[in-house]
C-alpha cells in the first residue's frame, strides 16, 4: 500500500517535456549494456554499491558487501557464494572491469578471495545476461568496477589504512595514483593497490575448525595510455596468493593436517580507438589462472592422508564494435574465442573446452519515453549443443518520476568440468562420483573391482547431458520523485528453468554408500518480488538516509508439485515410522532458499565535522537445510534452519586526511554452528587510514 501511495504521488506530477534538461543526472554504469550508460535509463533491475559506501560499512570482502544487498544471499557452499533470485552460486558470473574470475569449487566461486579496497563501485544485474555474457551468467551478473589512475594531470594521490580486530585479524592496503602529460595531447596513468588479509581462524565447535588460519595477499594496478582523445590503451593486470594452515579432526583419535595454497592472476590489456563520432572499436585480450594446493597429513604419524591440485586457465580474445547510427539508435556488436583448460587430481587428464560466440545489442530510444534493448548472444562449443540465448526489455516513462520497465530473456549455463569428466572415489566415506563422460568407464571398473550391489541407472544415459536453460520474466516500476529525495522500485520476477542439472545416483555399492554421477531435471522455478526504497533528510548540519529492502521468493520442482497433486509423494512420520502422502502445503520448495529475505540502512553523514555512522540490519528468513525423512524433498519442521537477524554497527571520525573508524558486525553475535558454519560471530574492530594529495 505504500508503495502503491507512491506511484500514485509520482502519477500527478506534470508530463515531461520532450528535452534532456528535465532528465535527472543518474549513475552511469556498464554491467548491463557492455558500455557506458545512464542507471536511470536503464530498462533492467541494476544495483550500484559505490566505494564511498563500501567505505562507510567498514567491509573488507566482497561477500561482506553483498550479504547486505536486497535479493541477494551470501551462502556456505565449498566457500562463500551469492544466490540470486532463487539460483544457487554456480550461476551467478563474477567479474572484475567487465572480465570473468574463474577457480570455482563444486561450482562456487568463494567470494572472500576479493578485496573491496580499490573499488569504484559494484554493479549488480539480476535476471539472465547469457545475452552478452554467456554461461554462468544464468541468474545475473556481478562486476567490479575497480579505480582507474586520476584524471587530474601531475596530480598523486593515496591512501594507507590498517585494520585490527576480533579473532586477531589484520588488514592492511594502500593506493596510489597518477597521471602525467606526455607530448600535446598524450598521457600516461598509473594505479596501484596492495592489501595483506590474516586471520587467526575461528572455531564454533570444540576439536573443530571452521575457519583455519590464513593469510592472503591481494596486488593489482593499471597503466594506461592516451595516444590521442581517439586511441587508449589500457593494462591491467591482479595477483591473489594465500597459505592456510590447516587442522581438523577424522574421528575421535585420528587427526589430520597441513598446509593448503591458493593462487590466481589476471592479464587485461584493452584498445579502445574512437574512430569517427559514430564508430567505436574494443580490442581485448584477457588471461587468468587458478592454481591450488592441498597437502594433508596423519598429524601423529605424518604419513600422507590426502594430496590434491588443481590448475585452471582461461584465454579470451574479443573485439566489440559499437555503433551510434544517431543518438536514438545505438548498434552494439562482438565477437571473440575462449580457450579454458582444467588439471586436476580428480581428472584423469588435462580437459580442454572451446568456444566461438558472438552477440548482438540494439538500443532504440523513439522518444524520451521509451528506451528499448534488444540482443542476443551465439555461442559454439568444443564440447555440447550451440546454443543462443536472446534477449528485451522496454522502458517507459510515465512521469519525470515514474517508469515501468520489463524484460524477457533466456539464460544458459554450461556443463561443467566437474559435471563431465569428474573421475573420484572417497577412500574415507566409501562413495564415488563420476562426470558423466566418465560414468560408463567407472562403473564398468567397479564391476570389475566387484564393488557393486545394483545399477540404479545406466551410465549411458548420461551421455547427452544438456545445457540448462532458463526463459526469464521480470516486470516492474521505478519512482524517482522530483521534488522529494526519495528513490523506490518493485520488481516481480519468474525463472522457468529446463534441463537443470543435478546430482543423481546411479548405482549402489556394496559397503552401503551410492555411486553418483549427473543428470538433467526437466523443469524447475523460481519466482518472487523485490522491494526497495530510500529517503534522505537533512538533520542539522548532517544527513541521514533511510533505505530498505524486501525479497518474497518461492523456488519449486514441478515434478514434485505434479507428483503432489497425484498423490503419490511419500514420506515417513518420525514418530509412527509409518507412510503418509504429502500435501502441497507442506512442500518447501527447493533446499537453502529463504522466502523471507530483508534489510534496512541507516547511514548519517556530518561533512562540516567530518563524522559519519551506519547501522544496518539484515533479515534471511528460514530455509531447507537437509532431507530428513527420506523422500529427498522439503517437507518437515526438522529439515529447516531457522531464520536470523544480523546488526552491523559503524561510525567514523576524519580529521582533515586522517580517519579513524571502529565498528562491530554481527552485534548480537549470532551463531549456528550446526548449520552456518560462515556466522562467526560478533566481530569488533578498528581502522586507521590516511589520504593524500600532492
Amino acid at each position: 500500500m505504500p508503495l502503491f501511495l507512491l506511484l500514485t504521488l509520482a502519477l500527478a506530477q506534470p508530463t515531461p517535456q520532450d528535452t534532456l534538461k528535465v532528465r535527472p543526472i543518474d549513475e552511469v554504469v556498464v554491467t548491463a549494456t557492455r558500455n557506458e550508460r545512464s542507471m536511470g535509463a536503464l530498462p533492467l533491475p541494476v544495483t550500484v554499491i559505490s566505494g564511498k559506501q563500501i567505505q562507510q560499512m567498514g567491509s573488507l570482502r566482497l561477500n561482506d558487501v553483498l550479504r547486505e544487498q536486497t535479493g541477494l544471499a551470501v551462502v556456505s557452499d565449498h566457500g562463500q557464494g551469492i544466490q540470486i533470485q532463487g539460483f544457487g552460486p554456480d550461476y551467478t558470473l563474477i567479474l572484475v572491469d567487465g572480465e570473468p574470475i574463474v577457480g570455482r569449487t563444486a561450482g562456487t566461486l568463494d567470494l572472500t578471495r576479493l578485496a573491496v579496497g580499490n573499488i569504484k563501485q559494484i554493479e549488480v544485474v539480476k535476471g539472465p545476461s547469457s545475452s552478452l555474457y554467456g554461461s554462468e551468467a544464468l541468474a545475473g551478473v556481478v562486476n567490479i568496477i575497480t579505480q582507474t589512475p586520476g584524471e587530474i594531470a601531475s596530480q598523486a594521490k593515496g591512501s594507507l589504512s590498517a585494520r585490527y580486530g576480533a579473532n586477531k585479524t589484520s588488514d592492511l592496503s594502500a593506493d596510489v595514483s597518477k597521471q602525467w602529460t606526455v607530448g600535446r595531447s598524450g598521457k600516461v596513468g598509473i594505479y596501484l593497490f596492495g592489501d595483506r588479509y590474516q586471520s587467526a581462524g575461528y572455531s564454533l565447535t570444540e576439536g573443530s575448525q571452521a575457519v583455519a588460519p590464513f593469510t592472503n595477499y591481494t596486488s593489482s594496478g593499471r597503466l594506461t595510455y592516451t595516444f590521442s582523445p581517439k586511441l587508449k590503451l589500457a593494462v591491467s593486470g591482479r595477483y591473489f596468493a594465500e597459505n592456510q594452515v590447516n587442522s581438523f579432526v577424522v574421528s575421535p583419535d585420528i587427526q589430520v593436517s597441513g598446509p593448503g595454497t591458493v593462487r590466481d592472476y589476471t592479464l587485461n590489456p584493452v584498445l579502445t580507438h574512437q574512430l569517427s563520432p559514430g564508430w567505436k572499436l574494443t580490442y581485448r585480450y584477457y588471461r587468468t589462472g587458478y592454481f591450488t594446493e592441498t597437502d594433508l597429513r596423519y598429524a601423529t604419524t605424518r604419513e600422507a592422508y590426502d594430496a590434491s591440485f588443481f590448475r585452471q586457465t582461461f584465454n579470451r580474445p574479443e573485439v566489440v564494435v559499437e555503433r551510434i547510427i544517431n543518438p536514438k539508435n545505438i548498434l552494439t556488436t562482438g565477437v571473440g574465442f575462449i580457450a579454458e583448460t582444467v588439471e586436476a587430481t580428480r581428472y584423469t587428464e588435462r580437459k580442454q573446452f572451446n568456444t566461438t560466440y558472438g552477440f548482438a545489442q540494439y538500443e532504440w530510444m523513439p522518444t524520451l519515453r521509451w528506451t528499448v534493448i534488444a540482443g542476443g548472444r551465439y555461442d559454439a562449443h568444443s564440447q555440447y549443443a550451440s546454443q543462443f540465448s536472446p534477449k528485451v526489455s522496454a522502458r517507459y516513462a510515465l512521469s519525470p518520476g515514474i517508469a515501468l520497465r520489463g524484460s524477457l530473456g533466456v539464460g544458459f549455463k554450461a556443463p561443467d568440468f566437474r559435471q563431465l569428466y569428474l573421475n573420484f572415489d572417497n577412500a574415507v566415506a566409501g562413495y564415488s562420483v563420476f562426470g558423466t563422460q566418465e560414468a560408463a568407464v567407472g562403473i564398468a571398473r567397479l564391476a570389475q573391482q566387484g564393488q557393486l550391489a545394483e545399477i540404479v541407472l545406466d551410465p549411458s544415459r548420461l551421455a547427452t547431458i544438456r545445457a540448462e536453460r532458463s526463459v526469464a520474466y521480470n516486470i516492474g516500476a521505478q519512482l524517482k520523485s522530483p521534488t522529494l529525495p526519495l528513490m523506490a522500485s518493485l520488481n516481480l520476477f519468474r525463472n522457468d528453468i529446463h534441463d537443470l542439472i543435478e546430482t543423481q545416483v546411479i548405482a549402489r555399492k556394496t559397503n552401503g554408500q551410492n555411486v553418483f554421477s549427473y543428470n538433467n531435471l526437466s523443469q524447475v522455478y523460481t519466482q518472487g518480488a523485490e522491494l526497495e526504497s530510500s529517503w534522505r533528510w537533512t538533520v542539522g548540519t548532517g544527513y541521514l538516509t533511510v533505505s530498505g529492502g524486501y525479497q518474497y521468493l518461492i523456488a519449486k520442482d514441478k515434478a514434485v508439485k505434479q507428483g503432489i497433486k497425484e498423490g503419490t509423494v511419500y514420506r515417513r512420520n518420525p514418530e509412527t515410522l509409518a507412510s503418509e502422502r504429502v500435501t502441497s502445503g507442506e512442500y518447501g520448495g527447493l533446499f537453502n532458499r529463504s522466502r523471507h529475505m530483508a534489510n534496512l540502512k541507516l547511514f548519517y553523514e556530518q561533512p562540516k565535522h567530518g563524522l559519519s555512522a551506519s547501522l544496518r540490519a539484515v533479515y534471511r528468513g528460514r530455509y531447507g537445510f537437509a532431507d530428513r525423512d527420506g523422500n529427498l524433498i522439503l517437507d518437515s519442521e526438522a529439515e529447516y534452519v531457522r531464520g536470523y537477524m544480523l546488526y552491523n554497527l559503524s561510525a567514523a571520525k576524519t580529521w582533515k586526511s586522517i580517519t579513524l573508524q571502529a565498528g562491530v558486525d554481527n552485534l548480537t553475535g549470532y551463531t549456528d554452528p550446526a548449520y552456518i558454519p560462515n556466522l562467526a560471530g560478533r566481530l569488533w574492530y578498528t581502522t586507521l587510514r590516511w589520504a593524500w594529495k600532492s
